[in-house]
């Protein structure tokens, strides 16, 4: 199990049911947790606590996720923001990336796909925090650039090493094309989308996935790892 003791994070919601769920959840991860109702208590707790990660919640009476996101950028502290948002609407997106956020998750979400959102600005932001993460039968440490699968050290090069880190690390996400080409290749890679299939069709030899039911094919759509 991922050992996440130290690290702080900051729920910020006025529904008491969600902020429930999330707390008992990430409670039983290992992480540190403070509650706040609204965007001034959410300004105060982040102030005492400094919080790594702060999952906000957008629809709030008075001060909303907006405004509160844009106060914590105007702190200049490192504080990765997470947003929540019951509407799937580009500009709400748009409009809290913009202020800062560093991502959003769209209610309903499972608790898996938030852990995997979460320990994703973690590597990010603060790999330091981390060392050894365990996602099922794999092992994770990007210190040693090293990626253990049923207790074997894989041959990776350092793309295959990225693709299946960015894979494990979202698994439970549909993952297009164009989103592994710009998170793994970059958003200046000139070449072909073809090339993710190339990839995959590897990392599949290599963790003799002949059935794909690591690496799920959805047609359309991408690719999916299930771990969880």
């Amino acid at each position: 199990m991922t050992s996440f003791k130290g690290v702080k994070i900051l729920l910020v919601d006025d529904e008491p049911n969600i902020v429930q769920f999330l707390e008992l959840g990430l409670l039983n991860e290992g992480f540190e947790i403070k509650v706040a109702y609204d965007g001034d208590s959410a300004l105060l707790e982040t102030a005492s606590f400094q919080p790594h990660i702060v999952i906000l919640d957008i629809m709030m009476p008075g001060m909303n996720g907006f405004e509160v996101c844009h106060a914590l950028r105007a702190t200049g502290d490192n504080i990765a923001i997470i947003m929540l948002t019951a509407k799937d609407e580009v500009e709400d997106r748009v409009k809290g990336l913009t202020l800062g956020a560093d991502d959003y998750v769209v209610k309903p979400f499972s608790f898996s796909e938030l852990l995997a959102r979460i320990v994703a600005r973690l590597r990010n932001q603060f790999p330091n925090l981390l060392g050894e993460v365990v996602y099922g039968p794999f092992r994770l440490d990007d210190r040693r650039k090293e990626i253990v699968y049923m207790e074997q050290v894989m041959e990776l090069s350092p793309t295959e090493y990225d693709l299946l880190r960015f894979i494990i690390m979202n698994n439970g996400i549909v993952l297009s094309k164009s989103h592994i080409l710009d998170k793994v290749w970059g958003y200046h890679f000139g070449g072909e989308e073809n090339i993710v299939e190339v990839y995959i069709r590897s990392l599949r030899d290599k963790l003799n996935d002949k059935e794909h039911r690591l690496i799920r094919t959805l047609r359309g759509a991408g690719y999916r790892m299930d771990l969880l």
